[in-house]
């Protein structure tokens, strides 16, 4: 600590003897009003801090999970003490209040009122959107439903498609149209127009009548439901999964309770940033010890919610300058409407989850990780071996994720006993599955063979341009079956039309 010490005076005097404080290195600051005069002297002197408080907090020696959560809170205070984030020190809002005469001020007050109200800080017009008018706007029908899930078949664009149907599996956390959010970025559209029969899970917003459901509900009445009726629909012994974060966790566990009972229903499986060995949970592993989960278990592991909104909070303070901060300062300070953006809409429609499921979640993954074990855990009353699953897989990891780290997806290639195909994504979580074909943007790494490290993988892989879209309907076409005239109707004599798509599930909020 003396090193550091020294360095930060050292630092500091340099910067107080400087004719003019040097440009501060972030985003925040960009504006030309930071560049002079006090301003450009807070923005540096809170850089430095910044810095130095960073390198204290890894400087400091004990266990490693302790270790990570002062790292953690160290960054959450220094976000928060911006000095972009208060008016007395915010040239650019200040700029705004002078020149609107004291109207950005006033209606950057009643957007926060408007905010307490909603409970949630509005990051996108949220009067834009409407589920089923501009997003999640994919034709089809709901063909099946009970108390936890409806499922959607979805209407062919082309004149044959491939008789093996392909059922994904969003995660329970959030709501199904991440994966159709708008036709220039819906991964269900793609996959349509690729010639696969597609449905969809769309899990129900549970409420407090719901809230004893458990983590076997989810796999047997929401998977396992909806691939014995995408088979019976489809009059196919066999049918490709996909899950996606949790859902493929879901995916993963129904699978191999199907395995042990002798079901081989599953042709080929797809999983998207998704964790089945939780030895790496990311941030979120910070948050996830004995005492947390114990208090959980005591307070809603016996019936009770989950509430979405604290959900969505949890996940928005992962990532505060982006999520929160920034719109602390542009909806509250500058008294700006947040902009119309699609995917910061589907984040603020949250979705409760049952206590006992989520309890179950936290100490059998994130807590004991129990799941990469044979035979330890038992689901749908049937012991889970993940190896038993035993079909060609797709595994897909995204880069920057912070919430499924890329390594940590890789590990489920060390799992699963099928042939298996690991790629990894450019960017984020959300950001690197929902990457149109057509933009032609980013980058993704593929190898020839998955070997036990995720840093040999990473030093054998090839990058290629472009999304990993096409790799994966490549791959997944394989598995597609004989192609055959389309369906002029969804469901069967026995599964009828209930309603069109996206159905009434998705449109319950929290």
């Amino acid at each position: 600590m003396s090193g550091l010490q020294a360095d930060y005076l050292a630092r500091l005097t340099d910067l107080m003897s400087s004719p003019n404080p040097p440009t501060a290195p972030d985003r925040r600051f960009s504006d030309e009003s930071w560049q002079t005069g006090p301003f450009a002297w807070g923005a540096a002197l809170y850089s430095l801090n910044a810095e130095f408080l960073q390198k204290m907090a890894n400087a400091v020696e004990g266990e490693s999970k302790s270790r990570e959560r002062l790292r953690f809170a160290t960054q959450q205070w220094v976000d928060m003490m911006s000095p972009a984030n208060f008016l007395l020190t915010n040239p650019e809002a200040q700029k705004k209040l002078l020149d609107t005469r004291g109207e950005s001020l006033w209606t950057g007050i009643q957007n926060m009122l408007a905010d307490l109200q909603k409970g949630h800080i509005s990051q996108t017009d949220e009067l834009a959107f409407e589920v089923g008018r501009n997003v999640a706007t994919t034709p089809g029908s709901v063909v099946f439903q009970n108390d936890l899930i409806q499922l959607i078949q979805y209407t062919p664009t082309t004149d044959r498609v491939g008789s093996r149907p392909l059922l994904m599996v969003p995660p329970c956390i959030n709501k199904f149209y991440i994966m159709d959010l708008q036709p220039d970025n819906s991964l269900v559209a793609y996959a349509v127009a690729q010639g696969h029969t597609v449905f969809m899970v769309s899990w129900r917003n549970v409420q407090a009548d719901q809230s004893r459901l458990t983590w076997d509900d989810y796999v047997e009445r929401g998977v396992i439901e909806a691939v014995r009726t995408v088979r019976e629909i489809t009059g196919q012994p066999t049918i490709n999964l996909l899950g996606f974060c949790v859902g493929g966790t879901l995916v993963a566990t129904a699978a191999s309770a199907l395995a042990a009972r002798g079901e081989r229903w599953v042709e080929s499986l797809t999983l998207l940033t998704t964790l089945l060995d939780f030895s790496d949970p990311g941030v979120l592993g910070l948050f996830v010890d004995e005492a947390f989960v114990s208090y959980k278990e005591a307070t809603i592991g016996g019936g009770g919610l989950m509430h979405g909104r604290e959900l969505a909070t949890t996940f928005n303070f992962l990532r505060p300058n982006d999520l929160v901060w920034n719109y602390v300062v542009s909806n509250y300070l500058k008294g700006e409407p947040p902009p119309a953006f699609d995917l910061l809409y589907w984040n603020s429609d949250s979705t409760n989850l049952p206590g006992p499921m989520f309890c179950w979640y936290l100490r059998h993954m994130y807590l004991q990780n129990e799941l990469r074990i044979p035979g330890r855990l038992a689901s749908a009353g049937e012991p889970i071996d993940l190896g038993a699953i035993g079909v060609p897989t797709y595994v897909y990891g995204s880069r920057d994720d912070h919430i499924v780290p890329w390594r940590a997806a890789y590990e489920s290639t060390q799992l699963l006993k099928g042939p298996v195909r690991f790629v990894m994504g450019a960017s984020g979580h959300i950001a690197g599955v929902i990457n149109p074909a057509h933009r032609n943007r980013r980058n993704y790494w593929v190898g020839a063979s998955c070997p036990p490290s995720a840093e040999q993988w990473f030093s054998e892989a090839e990058e290629v341009p472009g999304s990993w879209w096409p790799d994966w309907t490549q791959w997944l076409t394989k598995f597609q079956g004989e192609r055959r005239i389309a369906p002029r109707s969804p469901g069967s004599a026995r599964f009828t039309v209930l309603e069109p798509a996206p159905g009434s599930y998705v449109r319950q909020k929290a």
